[in-house]
């Protein structure tokens, strides 16, 4: 399960990646305009991707583990700062959140 998070990983924010370096009317709605601030969590998705993939390569457990517990935190965290449930982003966070607290919780649990 925690290959399976990582590969959600990049097939979340690869996307998400090229939306916010591109631009657009989605970009702008759902992150807001081009400030410094938008371009800190475009360095963040970036080390998410940059991180993924490397996992992907050299599957370091412990690492996977904190990167995950890491984005769940900040996605269910996004839920309380932003306080509008309706944002595409929030609602995304929270159900990536979900899975990957689920891929954590399958992945600590004994094998019968």
């Amino acid at each position: 399960m925690l290959i399976a998070a990582l590969i959600l990983n990049l097939v979340v924010l690869v996307p998400v990646t090229v939306l916010l370096l591109v631009g657009g009317r989605f970009a702008v709605s759902w992150w807001g305009q081009i400030t410094p601030s938008r371009s800190i969590l475009l360095a963040i998705y970036l080390s998410f991707i940059a991180a993924s993939v490397l996992f992907l390569f050299w599957p370091l457990e412990p690492a996977i583990i904190t990167l995950l517990a890491l984005q769940i935190t900040y996605k269910i965290l996004s839920a309380f700062t932003v306080r509008v449930m309706s944002n595409p982003v929030v609602i995304a966070n929270l159900l990536v959140a979900a899975f990957h607290t689920a891929a954590l919780v399958l992945h600590s649990m004994p094998v019968i």
